[in-house]
């Protein structure tokens, strides 16, 4: 229901407003169509029920486009005093002070957080009350070109790896340029501890190709071999949510794809947009695959054996 400038959205137990629905957040052109931001609101509301228990519980970072993806980007942490009272926040330790994050556990969030433009949700591996604890870690397949071939053949390595070492694990596109690879953890080891086991892993891959892999953080050092980044899996860091759109010509979508899905030699980061990440999403490519969160300890064993 439309009221000039204004769309009441029903969400829930909530009827959220929507300022300015016809704003045009993403241009057309080049192939590309055009979305606005009645187009983002439609888009969260019909994923919410898939996307939601991948936020419920964890502080966000908002990327936030006000004038569309081609005006200035704000990556927003603190919404303290700045946001509805229904809206769950949570606040949290930092360097020299705290820092209020919003939580989004219902869709009606997810409709005001869309009418604040806020194009991409960027989530923390950990959860309210246990936030120095991941039960996510996650490893980044950053191409050095925009090329997905080696995306996806290193997905697959990785894939084998973590199988070997007896982690469950799950691909996801990112709608930009690579892969993200989640392990769901047990939540009992800190941020430090994961990061040093995924570098671990990400090592032993590397020692496999040492011509297609690297670890190196300085882009100088990589060369034209595709970086294997952990760096995400520390305290305050975030990585970006699952069906989040990405600040991109087209609105493509960050899906959670099956390990089969790689076979497919047509698929990209940025295979899936607003208009058709839903029915990927209806597939439930994940299944229960999140909630069977594990300890490292074992896994680590197993990697220090291939050492």
């Amino acid at each position: 229901m439309s009221d000039g400038a204004v769309r009441r959205v029903r969400a829930g137990r909530r009827t959220v407003e929507v300022h300015r629905p016809d704003k045009v957040l993403f241009p057309g052109g080049d192939d590309a169509k055009e979305y606005t931001k009645a187009d983002l609101v439609d888009y969260y509301v019909a994923v919410a029920p898939f996307m939601l228990p991948h936020l419920r519980g964890r502080p966000l970072m908002l990327e936030r486009h006000p004038d569309g993806i081609d005006g200035p980007r704000f990556m927003q942490k603190n919404v303290s005093g700045s946001s509805p009272e229904w809206i769950d926040r949570v606040e949290v330790p930092k360097e020299g002070g705290t820092v209020v994050h919003p939580v989004c556990d219902d869709t009606a969030t997810l409709v005001h957080l869309a009418d604040q433009a806020s194009v991409t949700l960027h989530r923390w591996l950990s959860r309210v009350g246990r936030v120095e604890f991941p039960d996510r870690m996650v490893f980044d397949l950053d191409p050095s070109v925009d090329d997905f071939a080696p995306v996806r053949e290193t997905a697959l390595y990785l894939g084998e790896l973590l199988d070997m070492l007896r982690l469950p694990s799950a691909p996801m596109t990112t709608g930009s340029r690579g892969l993200h690879i989640v392990v769901p953890l047990s939540g009992r080891h800190g941020f430090d501890e994961v990061r040093e086991f995924a570098r671990g892993v990400a090592e032993v891959l590397a020692a496999a190709h040492p011509g297609r892999l690297t670890t190196a953080a300085r882009k100088k050092e990589r060369g034209d071999r595709l970086y294997l980044d952990v760096q995400r899996n520390a305290y305050a860091q975030t990585a970006v949510a699952p069906y989040s759109v990405r600040a991109r010509p087209g609105a493509p979508v960050a899906v959670p794809i099956g390990w089969d899905q790689l076979d497919d030699p047509d698929l990209t980061a940025r295979r899936w947009t607003i208009a058709d990440a839903v029915g990927q999403a209806r597939t439930r490519p994940w299944g229960g695959l999140m909630r069977r969160g594990r300890a490292l300890g074992p896994a680590r064993r197993r990697l220090d054996a291939m050492g």
